[in-house]
């Protein structure tokens, strides 16, 4: 009689266990079954995870005959219990809701209005100046949203380094910066346009544009843009 011979996970390779070749190489380059036996985690005495998953898509027909079965209807293969039958239906319903899922809209900061909207009720009651960053793209998109110096009762210093640091890590094209003035009257300070300028110095030798620096007060703001001081 002819005997087959089984093999276990720990019989493979290491480069070709799926676990393995994941961290190596990605979830992209794994076959189906590799991915499904991850899932399963392990096999059993007859068969190793990645033999059980080659055989559960073989007796359905591939991936898509085991969206629709049931715990049930899983705990009913040869070597699935419901340990592993939660965990192919969970595999399986986290992959549906990614694929009904949309990437939410971007918000855009068309003018000095839209970043003031934003920005308002954020700042408005704060007792100390926070200077905030808004980093976009080239779309003026909004990719990321920072608070980079938290000053005394009428102060904040923020140093240009600190900007364009945090506006590189994020490969931003261009960044609208922002602070409150705690007394609610956004008109500028000295010192505010002082720092404007420097930023915007900054922003050209780096090649990020620096498109508004505005000044949040309470229910009223001012752009250093609109009045023509940068």
């Amino acid at each position: 009689m002819l005997e087959i011979a089984t093999y276990m996970l720990r019989d493979i390779p290491n480069e070709e266990r799926p676990r393995e070749r994941m961290l190596q190489y990605g979830a992209g380059a794994l076959s189906q079954a590799e991915l499904l036996a991850i899932l399963l985690r392990t096999g059993t005495r007859q068969e190793s995870a990645i033999h059980m998953a080659q055989r559960i898509l073989a007796e359905n027909g591939g991936i898509r005959g085991i969206l629709d079965l049931s715990l049930d209807e899983l705990t009913k293969m040869k070597g699935i219990g419901p340990a592993k039958a939660v965990q192919i239906k969970a595999g399986i319903e986290l992959g549906q809701r990614l694929a009904r899922t949309r990437l939410p809209e971007a918000q855009t900061i068309r003018s000095p209005h839209d970043a003031a909207d934003l920005l308002m009720e954020q700042l408005r009651y704060l007792h100390k100046e926070h200077f905030v960053c808004l980093f976009l793209n080239t779309k003026n998109h909004i990719i990321a949203q920072e608070t980079l110096s938290i000053g005394s009762l009428n102060a904040s210093i923020v140093h240009p380094r600190e900007v364009f640091r945090a506006a590189i890590k994020c490969s931003s094209a261009s960044v609208v910066c922002a602070h409150n003035h705690p007394s609610g009257d956004p008109t500028p300070s000295p010192e505010d346009i002082r720092m404007t300028e420097r930023l915007c110095r900054a922003g050209d030798i780096v090649g990020i544009d620096v498109l508004d620096h505005i000044v949040i007060g309470d229910g009223k703001f001012v752009s250093l843009k609109e009045q023509g001081l940068m």
